[in-house]
């Protein structure tokens, strides 16, 4: 017989499980706790959104000089971009609160005090519909806005700018196909348990 004890361990005859260390518990901690590199990303879309509101208010400030000497089109095509901006924030809030709550750390101790209740109630599939209506309102507005200067654009930007937007619309219809017959799918198993 050989003499396996001179091969290193890889090579060597297989250990008994009490001689190799149980590695499993460890990973699986470590595995929860890269959860929390998720915050750098999260405290990021915050900052980000620091940073749009001041370009917000910029945008208001040139808003405000230049409503009264301006015609009716270019007030609303000033009014839509500011609706648009108020979109953006409003979805990358929604992302940025429910992915922290749902992926990194519960906010519940502190939804009622701030009257967060909503925040709870987004779950991933409540989210990605939420995101999709947002996405497709921010597509209408800028659909929106090139009809109000269709003289600017050429025809294949704008034949472009409604493939786009029919393409959201499409993805909308689909998620809300599936999350209905996923729906559909959950009662009927409740129904059986």
């Amino acid at each position: 017989p050989r003499d396996h004890g001179a091969l290193p361990p890889l090579l060597g005859p297989r250990q008994s499980s009490a001689e190799v260390p149980d590695m499993t518990p460890i990973l699986n901690r470590a595995m929860l706790a890269s959860r929390h590199l998720l915050t750098v990303f999260y405290l990021g879309l915050a900052v980000a959104l620091g940073l749009y509101a001041i370009r917000f208010v910029w945008k208001l400030w040139k808003y405000a000089e230049g409503l009264l000497s301006s015609s009716d089109s270019d007030a609303l095509l000033g009014l839509l971009y500011l609706l648009d901006s108020a979109l953006v924030a409003g979805l990358v809030t929604m992302v940025a609160i429910s992915s922290y709550d749902s992926l990194v750390s519960r906010l519940r101790q502190d939804e009622e005090a701030q009257g967060m209740e909503w925040v709870g109630a987004v779950d991933p599939s409540n989210l990605k519909i939420k995101l999709a209506v947002a996405i497709v309102a921010i597509s209408s507005i800028h659909l929106l806005q090139i009809f109000l200067k269709l003289r600017d654009y050429e025809d294949r930007e704008i034949f472009l700018s409604m493939a786009i937007h029919g393409l959201f619309l499409g993805g909308i219809l689909a998620l809300a196909v599936m999350d209905r017959l996923e729906g559909y799918a959950k009662a009927a198993k409740a129904g059986k348990g």
